[in-house]
């Protein structure tokens, strides 16, 4: 039998706001376990819930962003369970009325070919809940409630994905709008981006999607691939065996490549979700949503269309330098200083992602000044440094932000313009050499080639190549 993958996620990202949702306490990530925590947070008896308009703002963009509809009508509603991260014993989300519906994001279509859009269900708001950690020496768990009421987005997709290609697509997509719109860091490691991957598996030519599982809380691009192409070989491989998937949620173990079953599914009816009594409807006017439209910036598609257009790089290097706000934030600042989109993405793509994966270091942990790498560029093309002085400079400005100019000064590193001392150490070269000079003269280029490194090894490479070249050209006549 063929079978197809169908595939639905929903990705929850934690909003870059300063508070949480419903209380002043400070989303700051880390800090010592229950110090992030207050009355209203923690779910003591009595307190009220305030709805941060930041949240509001920022669900607003996002789904503006995503091509969404705005519902100017919408409410928080109670999703009830109890577990003891959730010192409240419900969770406030939006079920009947979510801010955003019907929104998209394209694709490209690893099946048919061209291009495909995911559609987007709805974008809901919703509070985060604590972290269970499991002390292995007490071999008891301990609940830290610092996350409890930290801003939330769950973006929910139709089951449009095929494939763990397209899904990671999708994904990346989505990271990078959030992270142009400003609304999320989308720190996958701190957990500011997760994905629940919903999996299921149909026979070719089949109406009716089979029965799917759910993987919650995947933080990485390689386990949300890994889990979707495991879950749809062990789906396939129990219906060859005469199985039947059950409906339930699992969990993924990225470590060990397997997943392992949790619990049955819930469906929305296990959770007796009711409208939220403490909080009142949010009513958004026409006006207020479109000024937050006139407020969005450059999204990375109309990014990338730009610097193909404008500046005539390929849509490999454009895909690149726009799958992260980082990189386009560097590249366009770069640009400004040197006023060459080529050694500009060169650069960036080049040495400076060669230094970032030696280093493991990704792209929101760059930290030095965004000015540098174009003053670099600027050094080498004004011949003040050599193309190897500038790779060594860039290291310098990676590891401890130096100022490129003061450094190249400090280390003197700067290029010999003194056309008669270039000219003197290459007749030195020459004299040394004279087995060299001599098959140079009887047409063997590699022997010029020879003469062209000894001499730049002597110049400590700070002449310009085409410099020596051209002296010693005119030195062995």
């Amino acid at each position: 039998m063929d079978y197809i993958t169908v595939c639905g996620l929903e990705v929850h990202t934690e909003l870059a706001t300063k508070t949480k949702i419903f209380c002043n306490c400070t989303t700051e990530f880390g800090g010592e376990p229950n110090t992030h925590v207050c009355e209203i947070c923690s779910g003591m008896p009595g307190t009220l819930p305030v709805v941060n308009k930041r949240v509001v703002e920022f669900a607003v963009r996002t789904g503006l962003a995503l091509n969404c509809e705005i519902t100017q009508y919408n409410k928080f509603d109670r999703k009830n369970y109890f577990y003891p991260d959730l010192p409240k014993a419900y969770q406030i989300s939006q079920l009947y009325l979510p801010i955003c519906r019907n929104g998209w994001v394209e694709i490209n279509d690893s099946v048919n070919g061209g291009k495909k859009k995911v559609r987007i269900h709805e974008i809901h708001m919703e509070e985060d809940a604590g972290k269970l950690v499991h002390d292995e020496w007490t071999d008891s768990t301990l609940v830290n409630y610092n996350r409890c009421g930290v801003p939330l987005l769950e973006i929910v997709s139709e089951p449009d994905i095929a494939s763990a290609d397209e899904a990671v697509e999708y994904v990346e997509k989505l990271r990078a709008i959030l992270q142009f719109c400003g609304v999320s860091d989308c720190k996958m490691q701190e957990g500011s981006l997760r994905a629940d991957v919903n999996v299921s598996v149909m026979e070719k030519g089949a109406t009716e999607f089979g029965t799917r599982t759910e993987m919650k809380n995947i933080n990485s691009f390689r386990g949300i691939h890994n889990a979707i192409e495991a879950e749809t070989e062990r789906q396939i491989e129990l219906i060859e065996d005469g199985g039947k998937v059950v409906q339930e949620t699992r969990r993924w173990d990225d470590s060990k490549g397997v997943s392992t079953s949790m619990r049955s599914k819930e469906d929305a009816q296990d959770y007796k979700y009711f409208p939220e009594p403490d909080l009142p409807p949010i009513e958004l006017s026409d006006e207020y949503i479109e000024g937050i439209r006139a407020s969005l910036p450059e999204l990375p598609e109309a990014k990338k269309a730009r610097y193909i257009s404008e500046y005539s790089l390929t849509e490999y290097d454009a895909n690149i330098l726009c799958s992260d706000k980082a990189y386009a934030k560097l590249f366009d600042k770069t640009v400004e200083i040197t006023k060459n989109p080529k050694d500009s993405a060169h650069w960036i793509m080049g040495d400076l992602m060669k230094l970032m994966n030696d280093t493991q270091t990704l792209p929101e942990n760059i930290s030095f000044r965004t000015e540098s790498l174009g003053e670099i560029i600027n050094l080498v093309n004004s011949n003040k440094v050599s193309r190897e002085s500038a790779k060594k400079v860039l290291k310098a400005v990676f590891d401890d932000d130096v100022i490129p100019e003061e450094y190249v000064k400090a280390n003197n590193m700067e290029m010999v313009s003194d056309t008669g001392a270039i000219q003197s150490v290459i007749e030195e070269i020459i004299a040394n050499n004279e087995k060299a000079v001599a098959e140079y003269k009887e047409g063997k280029d590699k022997s010029f080639n020879f003469l062209v490194g000894q001499s730049m090894r002597a110049l400590k490479g700070k002449a310009p190549s085409s410099e020596v070249t051209r002296i010693l050209k005119e030195l062995l006549g």
